[in-house]
Order: C-alpha cells, then sequence, then structure tokens
C-alpha cells in the first residue's frame, strides 16, 4: 500500500515537472506605445495660442523642435504667448522684422534645455535663448517669487500665468505678452556719418590769355598815348628853332 502510494505521487510530481518545462507560455499582449511629445497638440489643446502656432509654423520652428525634443538630453522649455499677447503689439510690429528676425523672435521664446518650476529658482542669470545674432546669443533674465515666475528680456517684464506642461524633456509656460528681445527691439544706436572726402587740392592758375592780353593792351594804349605827345613835342621843337633863327636874320 505505501508503495503504490510512494509511485502516485512520484508519477503526479514527474508528470507536473514535464508540463511545467514543455509548456508553451502564452504571449503577453503588448501595451499602447506611448505618443511622441507633440507641442502642437499641447498648445491647440490650450485653445488660445493659434498666432504663436502659425508662427512655428511659418518660421519652420516647429520642425526644429519636433527634431530637438528626439534628440536632445537636456530637453526644452518654451514659452507661449497667448493671442491676446499678439494682439497688443503695436501695428504693425511684426511686419517691420525681416523674415530672420521674425525666426529669431520665436527662438528667442524657446530655451535649450528643460526647466521646472523648482529648476528656474537655482537657475543662474542671464539664461541663453535659442536665439542668436550677430552679438551670440540672446539672453534673458528669470526670477522667482512664491511660487511667481517672472521673465526680464531688458524691454518688458512678464509673467508666467500659467503652466501648460511640464514634464522631462519638455515644459510649456503660457505668458500674457510676448517676450521683446533688447537686440530686436531696443534702441539702435544712430548710423555713423560717413567719412568726409578728401578736400581737392587747388591747381595753381597761370595767367590766362585773356588775362595776359590785359597788359599787353594797356602798354599798347600807352605807348598809342604816348606818341601823339612825342610828335607835339617835336613839332614844337621845330618851331622853336625857326621862329629864333628868323628873329636872329631880323
Amino acid at each position: 500500500m505505501a508503495s503504490s502510494c510512494i509511485s502516485l505521487s512520484f508519477l503526479i510530481l514527474t508528470t507536473f515537472l514535464f508540463y511545467t518545462t514543455h509548456a508553451k507560455t502564452a504571449p503577453v499582449a503588448p501595451g499602447p506605445t506611448p505618443e511622441p511629445l507633440n507641442l502642437t497638440s499641447i498648445l491647440v489643446k490650450g485653445t488660445q495660442y493659434s498666432t504663436f502656432l502659425r508662427f512655428l509654423k511659418e518660421t519652420q520652428v516647429s520642425t526644429q523642435i519636433a527634431s530637438q525634443l528626439n534628440s536632445s538630453f537636456d530637453g526644452l522649455t518654451i514659452f507661449a504667448p497667448t493671442d491676446n499677447a499678439f494682439n497688443q503689439l503695436k501695428a504693425g510690429t511684426l511686419n517691420t522684422l525681416t523674415s530672420q528676425e521674425q525666426v529669431e523672435l520665436v527662438l528667442y521664446h524657446v530655451l535649450p534645455r528643460f526647466y521646472s518650476l523648482n529648476t528656474f529658482q537655482t537657475a543662474s542669470n542671464p539664461i541663453n535663448t535659442q536665439a542668436s545674432g550677430n552679438d551670440g546669443v540672446y539672453k534673458m533674465n528669470i526670477t522667482t517669487s512664491s511660487n511667481q515666475l517672472n521673465v526680464s528680456t531688458g524691454i518688458n517684464d512678464v509673467s508666467v500665468s500659467s503652466v501648460l506642461y511640464s514634464d522631462f524633456p519638455l515644459a510649456v509656460y503660457s505668458v500674457d505678452d510676448v517676450l521683446k528681445p533688447e537686440e530686436l527691439f531696443g534702441v539702435k544706436p544712430p548710423a555713423a556719418a560717413p567719412a568726409p572726402l578728401p578736400a581737392k587740392k587747388k591747381a595753381k592758375k597761370g595767367p590766362t590769355s585773356a588775362t595776359a592780353a590785359v597788359p599787353s593792351s594797356s602798354a599798347d594804349a600807352e605807348s598809342s598815348d604816348a606818341s601823339p605827345r612825342m610828335g607835339n613835342a617835336a613839332w614844337s621843337f621845330v618851331f622853336g628853332v625857326g621862329f629864333g633863327a628868323l628873329s636872329y636874320l631880323l
């Protein structure tokens, strides 16, 4: 009886081991693939950034941002002006900018690394932006106070109104004013006055034919005046001698 129980137990154990080692594991269904970060989707969801979206597209900065988000290890931070922020600009302000300056204006709203609100508290000013020009990288100063974020460009001071998205590698903050870099909106120095033309040397003028003729004419006039005088004197001398001789004969 005992041997039968042992044999049965051994049979059960071997059968279990066989199935556990040879049974195929059922495939696990893959989870949903996370969607790639899309700045456009974030701004569209915000419902009040159509003007900024248009400039991102026209300047092709949106394509640049998408590429950087997929390859950058530092992430990006975006300051997104609302439609009302653009409406507050003086009429024609954006039209006075060249195509390249419009690109720099949009890039000025992009920081080349991810900044959370806490990260801004320890950041050192000035902070580099993605914009650059002949004088180098455009910069801004950012200060925090009681969870309030303030951006100073040198032209205007702007407060961050809300956080649209903040998860590495992308942070998007809403602002109620367009950030104006000093390089584009500052007072431009007056253009340098053109160098004076070298003074022309006055050529020494020799006597012209007209000028030279003057003394000749004067001399001719004097000789003409002198001829009658000499003739009169000669006749006076002749008459004097004749009268003297006649007086002596008489």
